[in-house]
């Protein structure tokens, strides 16, 4: 019983943090735009944001059980993204970038 508080608690915490995430967020652009938004639209935005969340989570974590993995990898990230072709070449490119670095970093050794 009392994991499911725990557990129940951290989720708890951190759909506030990704409240504050949006509203800071919002704020920024609303002062940049010279427009404003309610504590409404913040919330909505937050739930959207979260439910999105907890899409990609599932989905992640059924890619790599369904490769026979209990870690999720940049392939399962690659393949969650192939619909998106621009999110995809983001993607690849920034994991590219950092294969380079690493390589680059044990070259020098």
């Amino acid at each position: 019983m009392a994991d499911a508080a725990d557990e129940e608690d951290v989720r708890e915490r951190l759909k506030a943090a990704l409240w504050f995430a949006v509203g800071t967020i919002v704020d920024e652009e609303s002062l940049n735009k010279n427009r404003n938004a309610t504590p409404q639209f913040i919330g909505a935005l937050t739930e959207l944001v979260w439910t999105q969340v907890e899409t990609v989570a599932i989905d992640l974590e059924s890619f790599s059980q369904h490769a026979g993995r209990t870690t999720v990898t940049t392939d399962d990230v690659l393949l969650l993204a192939r619909r998106n072709s621009d999110l995809n070449a983001l993607i690849k490119d920034f994991i590219d970038k950092r294969k380079a670095a690493k390589a680059k970093g044990k070259a020098r050794r």
